[in-house]
């Protein structure tokens, strides 16, 4: 749910499909979270009026409220997993860990 609540919250993703692909899940899998979430109060799902074919996706007053609120655990959490690694060794790790991703969907792919 974090994932899907950040993505929505840098508002880049907004489409269905393009939220499915930005968190790296099937758009099975993010369906089954959305209506959980839309059954909670934390998102709203619409037909976009230029295609109807696509959802829409938006935070609630409630889906920002618990991003929020989660914000804070996850940044506590994020700063205690990182003790002990310079700046320098985060990015590296992050690069590394967005070429094991590439690889695994140019495996998926094939």
């Amino acid at each position: 749910m974090w994932l899907i609540l950040i993505a929505l919250k840098g508002g880049d993703h907004r489409m269905q499909r393009d939220l499915a692909t930005s968190i790296g899940i099937e758009d099975a899998t993010l369906t089954h979270h959305l209506n959980r979430m839309a059954r909670d109060g934390l998102i709203e799902r619409h037909r976009d009026p230029t295609n109807r074919r696509n959802q829409v996706v938006t935070l609630t007053d409630a889906g920002d409220a618990l991003f929020a609120s989660l914000l804070t655990t996850v940044t506590a959490f994020d700063r205690r997993i990182r003790v002990g690694f310079s700046a320098t060794e985060v990015d590296t790790l992050r690069q590394l860990l967005a070429r094991l991703r590439t690889n695994l969907e140019e495996e998926a792919a094939r």
